[in-house]
This record gives structure tokens, C-alpha cells and sequence, in this order.
């Protein structure tokens, strides 16, 4: 995984969050039906398109997803993973930064397939709005799992919260928890 990449994620997620003190992380989670998550065993992160404004918190959601990951058994590898990574987030007042399929085409593949008959997750047949909204508002991070091989999302989730820059040690531990919170319902349990 390349650092810029981790830089851009921790970016969106810090300026996308709107200065606020204190409010519970929302999260929501689609996922391909049809898909066996079980026969993923590593994943790589998508190079980010815009270098991150804020590379510190960049590196910190990074490294928080890949912490969970791991603990998941996924191995982070350089290329050619068994799933692509694609991080979105507005992260500065105001900006937002398109969250649309693809964010980043940088996996070198045509855009991933996305099929709205095989999803389900929490947020229903609505989720499916999420992967597909032309932005992504402010304090949102929305994290896409593609399937290499079939060129396709099999999972999508989004996480929101709230920081107040002025408190950067607190800040920081809201963003550990809200990446904890989304990384929990990966992969989906079955039903």
C-alpha cells in the first residue's frame, strides 16, 4: 500500500468531519449476496488521486483499517490483492470528493461492476445510493471492496463522524473507534 494513498484517506476523513465535539459514529454496510468472503485473503489500497490535505490523519484511518484487517486475517500486499481498496471522503469544509464507481481507477482495471439485485446490508435497497451519489458529504468516509478477478463491489461501507480539530488526541481516538465500528460488519455474517 502506498503512503499516499493512506494519506488520502486519513484526509477525506478528517475534512470531510464538520468541527463539532461530540457525536456517535453512524455507520451503514451493503454487500454482494453472492459473494464467498471467505476466499479473500489479501487485499491492496488504491492510489489516492489528489495527494491528502491532511496526511497525518490520512495514515492514521489507513493504518486503523489495516489493523483490522489483519486482525481478520487479510494480508496487505502491493498489487494484485485478492480485493482493491477504494477510500472516499470529504474531509474539508465544504469540499467533498466524488464517491462515485470508480473513485479511483488507479487498480488498473475498467470500472467495477455493480449488480443492485445482489446487495443487502443494514441501509436495504437505499445502500445501494451510497456507492453510487455523485459526492460524499463532509465527515463521511465511504470504504469499497472490489473483487479483482470479478471486477466488482462486494462491499461497501460508510462511516460518519465528528471531530473538533482543536482536540487532535481526541479526534483521533473518534477515528479509531468509528474505523473499528465500520471493519466490525466486514466481512457480512451470515445469516
Amino acid at each position: 500500500m502506498s503512503f499516499a494513498l493512506t494519506k488520502r484517506c486519513l484526509c477525506l476523513l478528517v475534512a470531510a468531519i464538520p468541527i463539532t465535539n461530540a457525536f456517535a459514529q453512524k455507520v451503514s454496510v451493503g454487500y454482494d449476496k453472492s459473494a464467498d468472503f471467505s476466499k479473500y485473503s489479501s487485499y491492496t489500497w488504491t492510489e489516492p488521486s489528489l495527494p491528502p490535505s491532511r496526511p497525518l490523519l490520512y495514515a492514521s484511518i489507513v493504518g486503523s483499517i489495516d489493523h483490522e484487517l489483519k486482525a481478520k486475517g487479510l494480508a496487505r500486499t502491493d498489487s494484485a490483492g485478492d480485493l482493491i481498496l477504494i477510500p472516499a471522503g470529504g474531509m474539508e469544509f465544504g469540499l467533498t470528493s466524488v464517491a462515485g464507481t470508480p473513485i479511483m481507477p488507479s487498480y488498473g482495471g475498467a470500472p467495477p461492476a455493480i449488480d443492485a439485485t445482489m446487495w443487502s446490508g443494514a441501509g436495504g435497497a437505499g445502500q445501494l445510493s451510497n456507492l453510487t451519489a455523485p459526492l460524499v458529504p463532509e465527515g463521511t468516509l465511504v470504504l469499497n471492496f472490489v473483487d479483482r478477478k470479478a471486477n466488482k463491489v462486494i462491499w461497501t461501507g460508510t462511516v460518519k463522524e465528528k471531530l473538533d480539530m482543536a482536540q487532535k488526541k481526541k479526534s483521533l481516538d473518534r477515528v479509531d473507534r468509528a474505523i473499528a465500528k465500520l471493519m466490525k460488519q466486514f466481512p457480512p455474517q451470515k445469516k
